[in-house]
């Protein structure tokens, strides 16, 4: 990061001529979106196979909570994201500004961010904050964070604090340009606000990855990708089986609750059991156009090249865990992604919740394992000319299930698809969330799987 970066005074002048410096520097080093950088240092996999690589599709959440376990295994992987996210502060940086959800993506990076240095974990604390609940509170915090008085700043040298300062202030500086559109800060993450403030700057979500990514000091040889590169907004539909038609990812999976003057809260509700049922089971998710009402106003983005580049070459695919239909869907009914996966010959691992939720309430594993066929054959497109016929076990072959799960494994109808390598998994009782798996021995089932492989 280029040390001569200065936010002078904290004004917009100051703000621009440093973050220009930033901008000049993180476009002209991002690295080609293909191929892994240096070798990885993660724990030796074996003396005579090679660290592996995986490309895993997830969300924000559920899959957090094995990546401080998985670094140990490999950081040779491409975590693929979506951008559709409507939830939380997220939702309040879409409204204003505009763009893309970053949430998501923020919250992968800075949990492959460096810990191994005091100023590293005060650039964690910094950018892993949240503001206070109360609106008066969150933003007079705010105020004392943009203007570099808070005592989050302890530990975070000059240079790094200047540069985050600067997109900071550039974020402060876009969001009063929109002063009909009074933004509120309550429980905002000031990673959020660092993200958003360097996407709208460098008119470029890659290149705001790349910065962030940089400043966090994850894994050179990790990928963060967006399953979309866009600066749009985006919007996530849902059509039920009785034709009933969703709109927006939270509305799907989470809906929020208002409060007393019929605001939306910036909290989403992730506990276990906390949303009404859906009126009928999900069919499909689909994107739409932000003025859409119903399944006319269906768009089709272009899927990453990253993502595709990644997919042709990497050891093997995981469908990580996480909500099924907002999560990983939205990812997998892109065109191109079915037709990539379809051709490997690689280990396709889908790990299986441990409890139901919203999205999934009654469903076998089998029943998953059909939808995420669905999504990746586009089945129910409108769009009939890139509809895939391709059979389940092109998409998965490796199934993980907990111990102790909430969801029925039918290994009858698993294995008439050819799925003949479902692997329990030790787990645990998470109060907030019920069954999850114990992140070690998650890897080290998915460890065991790729030596196998590797090895034939």
């Amino acid at each position: 990061m280029d040390a001569s970066v200065k936010c002078q005074n904290g004004g917009e002048s100051g703000s621009k001529s440093a973050i220009l410096k930033v901008r000049q520097s993180a476009t002209s080093a991002l690295p080609s979106p293909c191929g892994y950088g240096e070798p990885a240092t993660a724990t030796s996999f074996s003396q005579s196979i090679p660290v592996p690589s995986l490309l895993v599709f997830s969300g924000g959440t559920a899959f957090n909570g094995v990546v401080e376990e998985l670094k140990k295994f490999t950081t040779r992987v491409a975590h693929v994201l979506p951008v559709s996210d409507d939830g939380g502060s997220t939702a309040e940086i879409v409204r204003v500004l505009g763009g893309p959800a970053v949430g998501d993506i923020r919250s992968r990076c800075l949990r492959l961010s460096d810990e191994s240095t005091s100023e590293a974990m005060a650039v964690k604390r910094l950018l892993g904050h949240r503001l206070p609940m109360n609106e008066q509170d969150a933003k007079a915090e705010w105020y004392e964070i943009v203007e570099g008085e808070h005592a989050l700043w302890q530990g975070v040298s000059g240079p790094y604090r200047e540069t985050i300062r600067a997109f900071l202030v550039h974020f402060q500086t876009e969001i009063l340009r929109h002063p009909s559109a009074r933004f509120n800060f309550r429980n905002g993450s000031i990673g959020n606000f660092f993200f958003a403030g360097a996407r709208v700057f460098l008119q470029s979500l890659e290149a705001a990855i790349f910065l962030y990514s940089r400043v966090c000091q994850c894994p050179t040889d990790s990928f963060v990708l967006p399953a979309i590169c866009t600066n749009d907004r985006l919007t996530l539909g849902s059509e039920l089986h009785d034709g009933t038609i969703i709109k927006g990812q939270n509305e799907i999976s989470h809906p929020i609750a208002k409060d007393t003057n019929f605001a939306a809260s910036h909290i989403v509700n992730k506990l276990k059991h906390t949303s009404n049922a859906l009126p009928s089971p999900i069919k499909r998710i689909f994107y739409m156009s932000s003025e859409g009402t119903h399944v006319l106003h269906e768009v089709f983005p272009v899927v990453n090249s990253a993502v595709l580049e990644q997919l042709r070459q990497v050891d093997a695919i995981v469908y990580g865990m996480g909500s099924l239909y907002t999560s990983i869907c939205p990812s997998l009914v892109l065109r191109g992604v079915g037709e990539t996966i379809a051709r490997r010959t690689c280990p396709k691992i889908l790990i299986i919740n441990g409890s139901h939720d919203r999205e999934t309430s009654g469903m076998s594993a089998s029943d998953i394992v059909i939808s995420v066929c669905n999504a990746l054959n586009r089945k129910y497109c409108n769009d009939p000319q890139h509809l895939l016929q391709y059979p389940a076990s092109h998409y998965v072959n490796v199934v993980l299930v907990p111990k102790g799960g909430e969801i029925r494994v039918d290994y009858d109808k698993l294995t008439a698809m050819n799925i003949s390598t479902v692997t329990e998994v030790s787990s645990v009782i998470d109060e907030r969330v019920g069954v999850i798996y114990k992140p070690k021995a998650l890897i080290s089932a998915i460890k065991r799987i790729l030596r196998h492989h590797l090895v034939e």
